[in-house]
């Protein structure tokens, strides 16, 4: 398994210690320079993926035999091959580690890791010191991968293979859902600012004592780890109280709490070994860092050693159990049975072991049978035992193995699941028939009339309400979604619940009296359609107000949430720090507030012209929370607020104005003043001034600055909207893969 696996705090998002930062952190150019380069093969929006805009995935998996690969897969379990033999005869606890390090990446800071995509295939994951020899276990599954091909994607068969695994072994399991497609280029994501890999000599990203906290959108402790290091923070093995400090952070920063973590490490740690057998000096690089000639492979040893099981992955040696091949109720017998001595692996990592074990208590060697070693624990695992809050779950357990084994069953289908999103993107045979809250259920919704949506539409346009009003409620609730694990959107209206009623962003004022009215006139119209419909009717209106009679086409027949089928706890990491699309930052950043614009835009789903027009759209309409930097008029370049005009771009760029710094907002907030008389005209953000001052922007500003652009403008606003509105439908789009 090899997993090196009082909270703190995390402050603002990409909240760093160390000046100014980059939203992408450290990039694999920094890590591996002499990589080749590919990106000047992608440039002009060219795709890396070979399978073409035209491949439907959910298509292909639907023809799948389901059947034929799961006995493929069983078969593969103890099919050990010669070129990396399988410990104990048996590849599940290698398969399983695979799995969970495919999909513990996940943060719910900002919704990006998981499985979701397949990306452990490439750099920088898959030269983590973390994901050691993961490379072999990926191998081992190419010839099923080849066989299936494109019926099953790498990100599915990476978590189908952990459950095969569990079930092979005679552990539990709750269910697949597959539907995941793989990407064919590593995505951009920030993983930090490090220089240095985890046992190099970096830092633990939490050091109390110093007030440093564990940085959003972060969840690893060290750069490099999927979780914590199983030595103790920062390879103290000493430190009990920091070791269980920094399991709760990071793993409550991948959504779980504290009966599902010690069901996760109980259960996973009741299969396989830890490998720590030679010095990790001996190794050969990692796959990315590697030569050529080793075909991707890394952290190579000579062949004799690995015959005999002479490996080494985290550094820690042996098995948990005496039983690492099967399921059993070992680990907690064996943690609770000894007292526990700190001794180091051959490799010289930290660890322990039971003092004076039973013979029926010691391990089989990994390679030779007939020989029995003592078993080990991490300090990871110790924590278990010794904290009072993780040695409460752990006693229960104990206890009721049939509950153990139901968590286990439940966390892990959550861990390798909880980057999927909504439950209608789940696909196969196995998907469980129960709707669970971390899911985001929301029930089915009818589609209105179209007389119901015009009536609505006309006794939205009579209640008052400005259109800045109507568009900034529509926006609340649709641009919540996130496209990393499909979390948010308009589905459900959860912008009427708790904690997004009372999001600073959302003008909660203001926005309370909008919904109430909505509420009031809605009819038989959810309130999820009623919502986005609002918006709809100020934008056509707003439209016709500049010349243009212009249907905005959404679609309808949203269901709503109610509190039940919400955890408001895990809503929070969605708060916006900041939202440039309507000029509002909470604080300011360690990264560039147009970094922040950029960042949204890519959880959105949206390319470079969209977001552009987006913002340009919405400072016309006026559409900037109250909260925005200095007032609610910040950014709207234009004398006509409520009108879909292009005069954000064309006063932004008019080179009759010049702008200045507002000294005292520490360069977020200018000021544009007349060339010739030098008063005051406007005032805009960092936002704002970045489509005008970087070239790239500028260059798409440009365009809808035009004279004859302004129908473009408007059509073009108008379809970036409905994107975002639409953006959650998953319970349209994927309606057509579940027809029975």
């Amino acid at each position: 398994m090899d997993a090196k696996a009082g909270s703190i705090e995390g402050g603002c998002p990409f909240d760093g210690h160390g000046g100014m930062h980059s939203l992408l952190g450290r990039t694999n150019r920094d890590w591996w320079p002499d990589a080749l380069q590919l990106e000047i093969l992608t440039q002009n929006g060219v795709s890396p993926d070979p399978m073409g805009e035209d491949f439907d995935y959910c298509e292909a998996f639907n023809a799948l035999d389901y059947r034929a690969l799961k006995q493929d897969l069983h078969a593969l379990m103890t099919d050990s091959q010669d070129w990396w033999p399988a410990d104990y005869g048996h590849y599940g606890p290698f398969f399983i580690r695979m799995a969970w390090h495919a999909a513990g990446t996940y943060r719910t800071g900002d919704g990006r890791g998981g499985a979701s995509m397949g990306d452990q295939r490439f750099a920088p994951l898959n030269s983590w010191p973390d994901n050691g020899n993961l490379d072999k276990a990926r191998r081992l599954l190419w010839p099923i991968k080849k066989k299936f091909g494109p019926n099953i994607s790498w990100a599915d068969l990476f978590i189908l293979a952990g459950n095969v695994a569990i079930e092979s072994m005679g552990g539990p399991t709750f269910g697949f859902g597959g539907g995941r497609k793989d990407v064919y280029a590593p995505p951009l994501i920030y993983w930090g600012t490090e220089e240095k890999w985890v046992n190099e000599g970096v830092e633990t990203r939490i050091i109390p004592d110093e007030g440093k906290a564990l940085e959003n959108p972060l969840a690893a402790i060290q750069m490099g780890l999927i979780y914590v290091n199983p030595e103790g923070p920062g390879g103290d093995p000493h430190d009990m109280e920091g070791m269980a400090r920094d399991i709760r952070e990071t793993f409550s920063r991948m959504a779980m709490n504290d009966a599902e973590t010690v069901a996760l490490t109980a259960g996973g740690h009741t299969f396989g070994k830890c490998h720590g057998a030679v010095p990790p000096d001996q190794l050969s690089p990692a796959p990315e860092g590697q030569d050529l000639h080793f075909m991707g492979l890394g952290w190579t040893t000579d062949p004799e050693q690995i015959a005999q099981g002479h490996i080494t992955t985290s550094g820690i040696e042996g098995a948990w159990t005496n039983t690492p091949f099967e399921w059993s109720k070992n680990y907690f017998r064996l943690l609770f049975k000894y007292e526990y001595e700190l001794v180091k692996s051959p490799a010289g990592a930290w660890q322990w072991t039971p003092i004076n074990p039973e013979p029926d208590d010691l391990a089989p060697d990994a390679r030779d049978p007939s020989k029995k070693v003592p078993t080990i624990m991490t300090t990871a695992d110790m924590a278990m035992k010794l904290d009072p809050g993780f040695r409460q779950v752990s006693e229960k357990f104990m206890s009721d193995h049939e509950a153990f084994k139901d968590a286990f069953a439940r966390a892990w289908f959550k861990l390798t699941h909880r980057d999927m999103g909504p439950k209608a993107r789940y696909l196969g045979p196995e998907v469980p028939e129960e709707d669970l809250i971390w899911q985001d259920p929301v029930p089915k919704g009818t589609p209105p009339s179209a007389d119901t949506v015009a009536n609505f539409k006309a006794k939205v346009l009579d209640s008052g309400f400005t259109v800045a009003e109507l568009v900034k409620a529509a926006w609340a609730s649709a641009s919540t979604y996130r496209n990393s694990d499909h979390r948010g959107g308009a589905n459900g209206a959860r912008i009427r619940l708790a904690p997004q009623k009372d999001w600073a962003v959302n003008d909660p004022q203001e926005l309370t009296k909008v919904l109430s009215k909505l509420e009031e006139i809605r009819g038989n119209l959810s309130m999820a359609d009623a919502i986005v419909l609002a918006g709809v009717a100020a934008i056509e209106k707003a439209a016709r107000a500049g010349g243009f009679e212009i249907s905005v086409d959404v679609t309808t027949g949203r269901g709503d949430a109610t509190d039940e089928q919400t955890d408001a706890e895990s809503f929070e990491p969605l708060e916006p720090f900041a939202d440039g699309f309507r000029n509002y930052l909470m604080t300011k950043a360690s990264v560039k507030t147009e970094e922040l614009l950029i960042d949204r835009a890519d959880l959105l789903g949206l390319s470079i012209p969209e977001m552009t027009v987006l913002v340009g759209g919405m400072r016309a309409l006026g559409a900037v929370s109250h909260h925005a930097h200095h007032g609610n008029r910040i950014g709207v370049l234009t004398s006509r607020p409520g009108v879909l005009s292009n005069d954000f771009f064309v006063n932004l760029l008019d080179m009759g104005t010049v702008w200045e710094v507002v000294e005292e907002s520490g360069d977020e907030e200018y000021v544009g003043k007349d060339r010739k008389s030098g008063e005051e005209k406007w005032r805009a953000t960092r936002t704002d001034l970045v489509f005008g001052g970087n070239s790239q922007l500028r260059a798409v500003a440009e365009v809808y600055a035009e004279d004859n652009h302004l129908e473009k403008f408007v059509r073009d606003f108008v379809k970036a909207w409905a994107k975002v509105m639409d953006v959650d439908r998953f319970d349209l789009r994927m309606a057509k893969y579940h027809l029975e």
